[in-house]
């Protein structure tokens, strides 16, 4: 062998080594969906191998098995609310994810575009009223349709919509017309990278549209999951300084929280199953929030199919079960537990918001 081609060689295998010795964090992809963009916005990729899958269930099931170290869902939407097929992966029916909690939290401002190709006869007229006659059929996720309701109402009328695994794939099936009669609700990243026409933008409902995303691990907690990962210690540590912000970095540093408050800087998320047939099981549940002077901040439910119109519900609330110095957080799960016929605690996080 050349000493150029084992130079070469070298430093393939080197680039190789670096690139298995840095943790993966998967994503719902392909490229460039908003998974991804919020993924880019908190594990940068110096530090971080990024692996695309194609659902939502696959980063699950690739952070549960250990081939990834991380994994961002998309959990709710400002406009049009939760990820329900996030929420039914946390709801883990068939016990696949015993492992599995959150530990951060992303939030990520989404403005839609409408992409695809221009009409020929209409190449001239650019613009947010660009007609947009020879458009047949529109791809997108089931939420960002959601999210663009006016938009598809007033100017696609009568247009087929169909749903697709992500905004970035719709974007990929629209390229992929021959014909040019098919578009796709999708972002100016995934124009740019497919070269697609932009041909309407900013058409979500609201121009304060976001999207939140959860960062998933293995573990009950960062500090006694399967492994530490330095790298997702240096990404947390960062986004608390940032939260924080000059005048409460001293207090974040000694575990105070907003006014003194450790409870309100950070949130949990639990689950639980009640009796069907209990007459007030489900609020002595949310009753032991209460007690515990802990601020629920949401509450959803999804089928869990045991038997029909039974539940899982889902209570999102302020404070940390590791940082509880006042023992409310675990008072609260407790009650909750006692009260419940299932109880999971689901992660405790650093608030961002």
């Amino acid at each position: 062998m050349e000493s150029s081609d084992r130079t070469q060689e070298a430093g393939r295998n080197g680039a190789a080594a670096e690139a298995s010795a840095k943790p993966t964090v998967c994503f719902l992809g392909p490229i460039s969906s908003y998974t991804h963009q919020a993924t880019l916005q908190a594990f940068p990729t110096d530090k971080f191998n990024l692996m695309p899958v194609e659902t939502i269930k696959d980063i699950f099931t690739t952070t549960q098995s250990g081939r990834a170290s991380c994994g961002v869902v998309p959990f709710e939407n400002s406009t049009n609310g939760v990820v329900v097929f996030t929420l039914d992966q946390f709801a883990d029916r068939a016990g696949e994810f015993p492992d599995l909690s959150v530990c951060a939290e992303i939030y990520l401002d989404v403005h839609h575009c409408l992409v695809g190709r221009h009409s020929p006869q209409e190449e001239g007229q650019a613009g947010r009223e660009q007609p947009l006659r020879h458009i047949q059929r529109v791809y997108s996720h089931p939420q960002a349709f959601g999210q663009c309701i006016r938009f598809l109402s007033s100017r696609l009328r009568g247009v087929e919509t169909i749903d697709v695994s992500s905004t970035s794939r719709a974007a990929e099936l629209a390229k992929a017309d021959p014909t040019g009669s098919s578009a796709a609700v999708s972002s100016a990243v995934a124009a740019s990278l497919l070269g697609l026409d932009v041909l309407a933008r900013n058409v979500e409902d609201r121009e304060d549209n976001t999207t939140r995303f959860f960062v998933l691990r293995r573990g009950a907690t960062t500090t006694t999951a399967d492994a530490p990962i330095p790298e997702l210690e240096e990404v947390l540590d960062e986004q608390r300084r940032k939260r924080a912000g000059p005048e409460g970095a001293e207090a974040l540093v000694e575990g105070e929280g907003r006014g003194g408050d450790v409870y309100a800087r950070t949130k949990s998320l639990a689950s639980f199953t009640v009796p069907h047939r209990a007459p007030g099981a489900l609020a002595d549940v949310l009753e032991s929030f209460r007690r515990a002077r802990l601020n629920l901040t949401s509450i959803s439910s999804r089928p869990s199919l045991a038997a029909p119109f039974r539940y899982v519900f889902f209570v999102e609330f302020e404070g940390h079960r590791e940082r509880d110095p006042e023992g409310r957080v675990r008072a609260a799960l407790e009650g909750a537990a006692a009260a419940a016929q299932s109880c999971r605690w689901l992660g405790s996080w650093d608030s961002m918001r």
